[in-house]
């Protein structure tokens, strides 16, 4: 039986989405989903959708956008953790684009072995527990996670039982998706002397082209409903700040000589 997910559609304005996110506030909303250049800090893109529409979904497409269009030769992105998602790491992958995302942290059951305690062996392409009891390769779901799952015989007499799995027929179950080694990738870009360097850049481009928009150019909040009017709101609003970001570079330029 496949359950129906209930939606939430505003009343007043029904091209905004309800959005719920950690450390954010709840209700209906708009994104924008912007990306910037790191030398100048130029916009190069401008994306609204509704407030519930992952950051992810538009990503690659708005990328490959930016390359047709302009021409872009894209070697390196640096993105926030809503995009550390399979598709993503795979996408940037395929297109040979040095890929940094911020780490997300995930919260396991309390009381269990969190993920990272089960060792993948990629050569037999299994798992192995904190027990040393290797649980092997079972299926594939649709949503493209190989499922390893234990032997239960051995594992309702395991000491460990306890902090592995609440299962009532003592059977652990680990997923990988397809793409994991594209994300395992990802992971280690993070953490080399390129990647650090990018991610710090970050608060200095995308993080303080927002922190403009806000601020000084009335972005955090929307002047008219619907979908068109918030769009072409953003899209005014980039003008302005890359109008001034070349401004103050072509003045720059003149003091120079």
């Amino acid at each position: 039986m496949i359950e129906e997910k209930e939606i939430k559609v505003s009343t007043t304005d029904p091209d905004s989405g309800y959005m719920i996110r950690d450390g954010k506030p709840e209700g209906f909303f708009y994104l924008d989903h912007r990306t910037v250049d790191l030398k100048y800090n130029m916009i190069t893109d401008v994306h609204v959708t509704a407030g519930n529409v992952h950051d992810s979904i538009p990503y690659l497409s708005r990328l490959d956008r930016q390359q047709q269009r302009f021409g872009f030769k894209v070697e390196a992105v640096a993105l926030d953790s809503g995009y550390l998602a399979s598709p993503i790491c795979k996408g940037l992958q395929n297109r040979n684009i040095f890929a940094v995302i911020a780490h997300r942290r995930f919260h396991p059951t309390q009381g269990l072995f969190p993920k990272w305690k089960f060792i993948y062996d990629a050569q037999r392409n299994m798992y192995v527990c904190p027990a040393k009891h290797e649980l092997p390769y079972r299926t594939t779901n649709r949503e493209g996670y190989r499922q390893y799952t234990s032997d239960p015989q051995h594992c309702k007499n395991c000491p460990l039982l306890n902090e592995c799995t609440r299962s009532r027929n003592h059977c652990k179950v680990v997923t990988r998706h397809v793409w994991e080694d594209s994300k395992e990738w990802v992971r280690g870009n993070r953490l080399s002397r390129s990647g650090k360097y990018l991610y710090r850049k970050r608060k200095e481009t995308i993080e303080r082209s927002f922190a403009d928009a806000k601020e000084l150019h009335g972005f955090r909040y929307c002047r008219l409903r619907g979908l068109q009017n918030v769009r072409e709101q953003a899209l005014m609003t980039a003008a302005v700040q890359n109008m001034k970001k070349m401004a103050i570079h072509l003045d720059r330029l003149e003091k120079r000589g």
